[in-house]
């Protein structure tokens, strides 16, 4: 397996850990304990986001490389 596949693996996976972990955060959220799910469940997203973001541009950067 080459860098670059793995790479694109490794952000893939990152990408459904971050969205496992903020649909987990969402169901976790009841009103009596606080915002703390819900922040952690709006960071998720916000980093599954930046993975998103960082996935395009690394393809780009490296659309010629094997």
């Amino acid at each position: 397996m080459s860098l670059k596949a793995f790479h694109i693996f490794f952000v893939s996976v990152s990408f459904l850990l971050s969205l496992g972990m903020s649909f987990w955060a969402f169901r976790q959220n009841s009103g009596e304990e606080g915002a703390g799910h819900l922040l952690l469940g709006a960071g998720a997203i916000l980093f599954a986001a930046a993975l998103v973001w960082y996935g395009k541009w690394f393809l780009g950067k490296l659309k010629d490389v094997q």
